[in-house]
């Protein structure tokens, strides 16, 4: 008889990796975050089981965009929120997103692909973005994370 393998709280080990957001296209760029917070990148991964890293995100300000019409996509590309009272509708475009706050423009790409539940919103605790190079996560001797430039 074989026996499914579900891992102890104990036995998961986590890692830190570091991206550098500089030239990098922001969907590939959270795709990878994605999997890596997910733990898919591990022979123990486990569904329903969080196994994943920790992730710290630099220069989040310089990150690219691409598309047919890159400079539309910029204006074009909306987010938005709501204050729950009659007309409180605030929208802004990623041109802007990136301008003054790029690490809500990443970490709404990264949350679109991850579970929308109590499991995503835990995951999503362990991305840290910072829009300079600079991040105060040293000593956890992160591990630069490759991704491909297409």
């Amino acid at each position: 008889m074989f026996k499914s393998y579900y891992p102890k709280a104990s036995e998961i080990e986590r890692k830190w990796f570091v991206v550098d957001a500089t030239g990098q296209n922001l969907g590939r760029m959270a795709t990878r975050i994605a999997h890596v917070l997910l733990g898919k990148h591990k022979p123990t991964f486990t569904p329903g089981v969080e196994m994943g890293d920790y992730v710290v995100v630099v220069n989040a300000g310089t990150v690219a965009v691409t598309g047919t019409k890159t400079n539309s996509r910029l204006t074009t590309k909306m987010y938005y929120k709501h204050s729950g009272y009659p007309g409180g509708m605030k929208s802004i475009s990623l041109r802007d997103q990136l301008q003054t706050r790029p690490d809500r423009a990443i970490r709404a790409a990264v949350w679109g692909m991850l579970p929308h539940n109590r499991m995503g919103r835990s995951l999503l605790k362990r991305l840290k973005i910072y829009a300079e190079a600079e991040h105060p996560h040293t000593m956890q001797n992160p591990e630069p994370m490759a991704i491909e430039r297409n």
